[in-house]
């Protein structure tokens, strides 16, 4: 099946620079079965004014969803499709919480404003870490993802990705450690607007999704030389992502109809393939997503239309990739 992939009007925190319609051929494939008995919708908050953004899955199948509105974080469980306030410790002072994962752990990391914060299970508190203000002013931390030696941020506000370093455990300080305006330096340093991050398993290499270039940029971790991925040429202002191996999963909200977009890619993620499109109902402005058991979990987030309209939901769908019977 061949399918359109038009231009769609931005959003308050989805803002970029315009880009033509481009047209993507996807490959359709029936959806494998799956648990049928588990919820199709999560609802995460009824109070108004909520607008999650982030999500995280834990191997046991317990989720936490982050506030963009209030900055709260909240919990549930695959099995249960309502989500409760994760009480954490210092989350209260945050006006807007967005990326949120777990480690190996089960330790909570989340971000917000310039604050990068670990909790445990409980809710306590176990580290705080401030990002220093980049080249356009303070930093507003967008996502994460952890390696096995570092945590690294994107900065929504600065076209520059954060590090801090993991010791035995233990989280060193949030630095400035890569500025990505080496790879296109003609582009107006406040329209990179990077979102998500992702890692291959080694942590030898990112990947970094920025709305304003449309495009996912490729981080080799070592020399911290940036590349395009080249998705045969189109634009992929991807928000929210989720690689496993060769698979990348992305949330497209702006320069294409809302949705899920997978791509397959090559061995050293630096070309690949959009091979599924998955968009209109259930979603309703996604941000990004995670994966358990063969299923999508989709964070609704109704931002563009401000405070929205509760109640606000995790859709839950079938992983058109996935290889289990």
């Amino acid at each position: 099946m061949y399918a359109e992939v038009a231009m769609m009007p931005g959003t308050n925190r989805l803002l970029c620079l315009g880009a033509s319609v481009l047209l993507v051929g996807l490959a359709a494939q029936p959806a494998p079965a799956v648990a049928h008995d588990l919820p199709r919708t999560y609802v995460v908050s009824r109070s108004p004014g909520v607008l999650p953004e982030g999500i995280a899955i834990d191997r046991d199948g317990t989720m936490y969803v982050s506030s963009d509105g209030t900055g709260a974080l909240y919990r549930g469980t695959v099995r249960d499709p309502r989500l409760r306030p994760f009480r954490a410790d210092g989350v209260e002072d945050r006006t807007s919480t967005l990326g949120v994962h777990t480690d190996a752990r089960g330790r909570v990391f989340s971000v917000g404003g310039a604050e990068l914060t670990v909790h445990d299970r409980r809710g306590r508190l176990l580290t705080t870490r401030t990002a220093q203000s980049g080249p356009l002013g303070a930093s507003d931390l967008n996502d994460l993802v952890i390696t096995e030696d570092a945590v690294y941020v994107t900065d929504w506000a600065n076209p520059v990705v954060h590090r801090a370093e993991i010791h035995g455990g233990e989280l060193g300080p949030l630095e400035p450690w890569l500025d990505v305006r080496s790879a296109f330096p003609q582009f107006p340093a406040q329209f990179w607007l990077l979102n998500g991050i992702v890692a291959d398993r080694s942590g030898r290499t990112l990947l970094v999704a920025s709305n304003g270039t449309e495009a996912v940029w490729r981080v080799d971790v070592a020399t911290r030389q940036v590349g395009q991925l080249d998705l045969n040429g189109a634009p992929f202002g991807a928000d929210g992502m989720l690689l496993r191996g060769r698979t990348l999963y992305a949330v497209l909200n702006y320069g294409a109809p809302s949705g899920v977009y997978i791509a397959t890619l090559d061995e050293e993620l630096r070309t690949g393939a959009v091979t599924h499109r998955i968009t209109g109902a259930p979603f309703d402005l996604p941000t990004t997503l995670a994966r358990h058991n063969c299923r999508l979990y989709v964070v609704n987030s109704q931002n563009d239309a401000p405070p929205g309209e509760p109640p606000y939901t995790v859709s839950a769908i079938d992983d058109p990739t996935c290889d289990r019977p």
